[in-house]
Parts: C-alpha cells; structure tokens; sequence
C-alpha cells in the first residue's frame, strides 16, 4: 500500500485512478446482457431455463424455479442454535431502525375552501436480488435481510427474492430461512441478467416487480441500469469501498482489520487510509502485512490493496473531511479521537461509522441501517436503501 502526502499532484492522481476503477461498461458485456434481457422478455420461462441450465444448474426446470414450503421447512431445521439467534438479532435491528423511515401523508387545508395533500403508498410489488456468493459457498444472509425488511415495513404488497441455484438446484439453508425471517413472499432459482429480466418482464412463473432491488456482479448492474424505467432501481452500484480518516489515536491494527474487511471482497474494492499522522500510516502498512496472510480470501485482498489501496497523510483532520467529501465513499470511518465533532463535517458518504469500536462490517451485518448503499462517488446526490 502506497502512502502519498495530500494535498499534491500524485496523490490527486492516485484518488482519480481510484474513483475510476470498474466504473465504465464495456459495449460487449451491455450488448451481451441486452441480448438476455431480450431474450427473456420474448421466451419467458424458456429462454430463462435454458440461460439457469447452462451456468447454474443443468437439470432445473420450470416446476424448480420457485423454493417449495418444504425447502423453507428443511432450511429451518438445519440451522444451529448460534446462527438462528444471530440471523434475528440483526432482523430486529434492521427493522427497528428502519421503521423510523416511513414517509406519512399529509393534507393541508391552508387556504378556505382548498385542501392539499399528499399520499403516501408502497409499491405492489418489489424483487430483491441477492448474489450467488462463490457458488452458495457464502450465503450472503444480510443482502436478503437489508432488502427485504424495508419493502415490508413499507407494505409492499408481494416481496420476492431472486438468487442463483448450487449446482444441484438448491439455495442455500442460510437464505430460505433468512428469507422466511423477512417475510419474503417467494424465493425465486435464477441469477445474473436472466434474473433481473425475469422480476422485470415477467414470465409464466415469476410475476413481474415494480422495483428491483440489491447487489450484483457486473451483469447484474448493467441489467439494472438497462431496465431502469420499466421498473425502479435502488441504485447503479459499482466496486466497494472504505475509507478510513484516523488520527494519533487510531489502533493501526484496527485500521489494517477495517481496511481488509472491504479488500476481501473484490479486486475491484478500494481500502484507503487518510491520516494525520504518517507515523500510522507506517503502521498500518506493517499490521497489513502481518495480518494478510491468514485471510482465507488473502489474493483477492493483496490484489485489491496493491491496485486500489492508499495512504494519504494530510495536514490537519479539516483537510481529512474535504477529501472525504470529494471521494464520497461508499462506507466511512472516523477512527479519531472525538469522532462526535468531526462527523458534522461530512456532507458526502453512504454510511459513517464513528469510533474505534464501530467497524464497518457492523454496519454490513448487525447494527439496522441498510448496507445497501451508493458507491463510486455518487454519494454526492444519492443515499442508501431505505423505506
């Protein structure tokens, strides 16, 4: 991980190779998803199969597409005692902080004879897209929490999920009973663009949506942003990032924890340190280092920070939140001293985690507020999913 001294020329070059990364399409992969979300809106239930069958599982057909009571039922049972306490520990922290979000109607009759209002009513229907996660070897629980409890609190009147089948046409135990805990209404066996086709157009087994919600790899976005219009989106979302402004009272091991936790997801993440103290900047270079190796995803993390990981030492914590500001990161830390007064001073950031005990998967996993969140800047005009 480099260490730049900002404000100065190669630092302003590295924050913009950073910002840039993964951002763009490529005109073959949007041809290539417009062709499946063509094909799926003309063939319906076919041509879905036919793209499930050759990337996901061989022998699924259309009676499979959905999860059965009895998949639902099986899940259940199969869960440990420690992870069902988990899975509804963070359940009710979604939902407490996200029903504090629901809009209100309102009428005013401010003027004789003249009554104004507003209503407020959920949508009929919304799909939450939720990641295969290497293969259903990392069942991605949260991503099915975070997008499903709001549309209820909402009152969505039918909540579905979408997620790609193991090899042998099963969805992992962990989601269906996430699922259930949410109150999803049905699980659907289908990924990528084939997947977001599908919750968009409708076939003859899946019901079309009016919202699409979720992360996803990068076929999954470009579907999102070619159908946005036929249905609302959360938002584009790109690579994941953090960005962590310390000071002299920073754990250099906890940076190098919380700058990990984002490096392990994708090559493509972007871990950056801004700091007033090069002296920890060093350090957290060092606990990097020490710490890398036992991460079972170490690659995918040394890759991630050799190509989007930096330092920048900055003259003062003021300077630290005007480049927060400019980056306006997906995910923020203020691992500082007296994080209460410097958070004020941020105007730009998906999320903000204040303190040394408030590591950024906390908000990823546990805390309420929703971890799907803008990323690649565009924090700037928008905010994360809400009710």
């Amino acid at each position: 991980m480099r260490i730049f001294q900002y404000p100065s020329e190669a630092a302003r070059k590295k924050l913009d190779a950073i910002a840039r990364r993964g951002v763009a399409f490529k005109s073959a992969d949007v041809k290539a998803v417009t062709r499946i979300l063509e094909d799926v809106r003309k063939g319906g239930d076919g041509a879905l199969l036919r793209y499930a069958r050759r990337f996901d599982c061989e022998s699924l057909d259309s009676c499979g597409l959905a999860a059965t009571e009895a998949e639902f039922d099986a899940a259940e049972k199969s869960l440990t005692p420690e992870f069902a306490a988990a899975m509804r520990r963070a359940a009710e922290n979604i939902r407490a902080f996200h029903r504090l979000q629901a809009p209100r109607s309102f009428v005013t009759t401010g003027r004789p004879g003249t009554v104004l209002g507003q209503m407020v009513h959920p949508v009929d229907r919304a799909g939450v897209y939720v990641p295969g996660g290497r293969g259903g070897k990392t069942p991605l629980v949260s991503s099915v929490l975070m997008g499903a409890i709001p549309a209820k609190i909402a009152g969505v009147g039918r909540v579905v999920v979408a997620t790609p089948p193991r090899q042998d046409g099963s969805v992992h135990p962990f989601l269906l009973a996430a699922a259930r805990e949410a109150g999803v209404d049905a699980v659907y066996k289908m990924g990528s663009a084939w997947a977001v086709a599908a919750l968009a157009y409708g076939t003859e087994t899946v019901p079309r949506v009016d919202v699409i919600v979720g992360p996803g790899n990068i076929f999954v976005t470009i579907a999102k942003k070619l159908v946005a219009g036929t249905v609302g989106i959360d938002m584009i979302a790109g690579p994941s990032e953090v960005l962590i402004i310390a000071d002299g009272s920073a754990d250099p091991r906890h940076v190098a924890a919380d700058l990990l936790s984002q490096a392990e997801h994708d090559p493509l993440a972007a871990s950056i340190l801004v700091t007033t103290k090069r002296g920890l900047a060093l350090a957290a270079r060092k606990a990097l280092f020490e710490r890398i190796e036992s991460l079972p995803r170490r690659d995918i993390a040394a890759e991630s920070i050799r190509k989007n990981g930096a330092a920048f030492v900055v003259p003062d914590l003021d300077t630290a939140a005007a480049l927060a500001n400019a980056a306006a990161p997906e995910h923020l830390e203020l691992l500082v001293a007296e994080p209460f007064a410097l958070f004020p001073k941020i105007r730009h950031a998906g999320a903000m985690f204040l303190g040394p005990y408030t590591p950024e998967p906390v908000g990823d996993y546990l805390a309420g507020p929703n971890h799907v969140l803008p990323t690649a800047g565009t924090a700037r005009f928008s905010s994360a999913l809400s009710v």
